[in-house]
């Protein structure tokens, strides 16, 4: 059983705000009954300032208590203010909330981006990408921005803020992939910029540290996931190797020829280098 805070508690059993607003000006509707959770939220703005806001929700406690929360936190805000609002200030307002019901905070978020978006008129970009969980239509998209949003390193964690892979648990595989490109891309990130290489070199200069690269810096990283990778060939720029081992069957193998091997190559060898697989 979750444990939950006085506030949420309160929220729950005592929901404030329920309803619709007098003058709907916007509205933000997400979720849906088929996942579990869907919030409808309504607002009226007056001078740019929501003077009132209301929600109606089917879903848990969490849901109920979130919705709740952000009604109260947003009234009397201006617009610019309130779009500021993330999934983490609505959990704080609460003293909490379980990891497990994380979504439902991610849920009110979204509704009043979507009730602010529809007050100004304009339509929230809908990038469509590829979904990743057919059981809660949770897109590779939704998931990328949560994950960096909230800091997230675990498939645990993204099923606690998006609900994916907390169905049939068929997309568990795909969602490690995504998470594997996207800490890669962190730590790429969080490493010191060195200076970028486009230099001449011989093809046998260029084959060499091509070599050396896999052996000092690659190989070594891909042996501790039970990979391994081989030098295939080298044409001008274009590098062809095989990935063996866990490598060569892993679904998130794309991401480790462009978002780690290319990028060591480029690194050490020449930014001018691109990477190919030869199955």
């Amino acid at each position: 059983m979750w444990e939950y805070t006085e506030k949420v508690k309160e929220h729950f059993e005592n929901p404030r705000n329920v309803g619709e607003v007098t003058r709907v000006d916007g509205v933000g509707e997400v979720g849906s009954l088929a996942c579990g959770d869907a919030l409808r939220l309504t607002i009226q703005v007056e001078d740019e300032r929501i003077a009132d806001a209301r929600f109606q929700t089917f879903g848990c406690a969490s849901a109920i208590a979130s919705s709740s929360a952000l009604t109260e936190m947003i009234k009397g805000m201006t617009l610019e203010a309130a779009a500021k609002i993330n999934n983490q200030d609505i959990a704080q307002y609460l003293g909490g909330l379980p990891k497990e019901k994380m979504h439902c905070s991610v849920m009110g978020m979204e509704a009043l981006e979507a009730a602010i978006a529809n007050y100004r008129g304009v339509a929230i970009p809908k990038a469509e990408g590829e979904i990743i969980c057919e059981c809660f239509g949770v897109t590779d998209l939704d998931i990328e921005r949560v994950v960096e949003e909230n800091n997230l390193s675990t498939l645990e964690e993204v099923t606690d803020y998006t609900k994916a892979g907390g169905g049939c648990g068929n997309c568990h595989e795909k969602i490690e992939a995504l998470l594997y490109r996207i800490m890669t891309k962190r730590q790429q990130q969080a490493e010191p910029k060195t200076e970028t290489k486009s230099r001449k070199l011989t093809n046998i200069q260029k084959i060499k540290l091509i070599e050396e690269t896999i052996e000092n810096e690659i190989r070594p990283a891909l042996r501790t996931d039970g990979g391994d990778i081989e030098l295939v060939d080298v044409d001008n720029n274009t590098v062809t190797v095989s990935l063996k081992g866990m490598c060569a069957t892993c679904a998130a193998s794309q991401f480790t020829l462009t978002d780690f091997v290319e990028q060591k190559l480029k690194e050490f060898v020449t930014d001018e280098l691109m990477v190919v697989e030869v199955k």
